[in-house]
């Protein structure tokens, strides 16, 4: 039997993306968001969903532009206070140390310090309740040497990327792989 407990952690894990832009003032601003992911896989795009309230929501606007910087677990204090404080009251950056970096193809700036940056170009922007829905095509990618493999694929178990947990309010990072994606199921199709 399985309960109803509403839509309190809607997907598990959700990642943490630390989503950066360029204020009114052209000064850096990261907003850290638990609700985004995939769009679509051609042409490569990204979806986040913030709130109008958010300082960042104009920029988005504004600029078209934006970057998805996901944080390792040893910046889970950083990523978290981006989220917990408006960056019309404080310059994050100059808080925590950490460096942004203008995009190389967009108007956005990416964290140095995070291993995995996607920069991302808006294209549509769709008004969804208490959320607006920013789709952006992804227009390039930077990875840390760390977390590439001899053959030039990403290892994401070197990542430690961070992931929320919105019942337990927590962050988590990924554990072990499981079982080999499109091979593991292969086991029912000869029945």
């Amino acid at each position: 039997m399985k309960n109803s407990v509403g839509a309190v952690s809607l997907v598990f894990p959700n990642p943490v993306l630390v989503v950066g832009t360029y204020d009114i003032d052209g000064r850096a601003n990261a907003l850290t968001l638990a609700w985004g992911g995939v769009a679509a896989s051609e042409p490569p795009a990204v979806c986040i969903a913030v709130r109008p309230s958010r300082y960042s929501h104009e920029a988005l606007h504004r600029t078209r532009a934006f970057t998805v910087n996901l944080p390792s677990a040893r910046y889970a204090a950083e990523a978290d206070y981006f989220g917990i404080v408006s960056g019309s009251k404080v310059d994050k950056f100059a808080t925590t140390g950490l460096t942004p970096v203008h995009g190389t193809l967009v108007d956005a700036p990416y964290i140095a310090e995070f291993p995995y940056v996607m920069e991302c170009a808006v294209t549509h922007a769709v008004e969804l309740g208490t959320h607006t829905l920013f789709v952006g095509e992804v227009k390039d990618v930077k990875v840390d040497n760390s977390l590439l493999a001899d053959d030039g694929t990403i290892n994401w178990s070197n990542a430690d990327i961070l992931t929320f947990d919105a019942a337990a309010r927590a962050y988590r990072a990924p554990g072990e792989a499981v079982a080999q994606a499109f091979n593991v199921g292969k086991k029912f199709i000869s029945r």
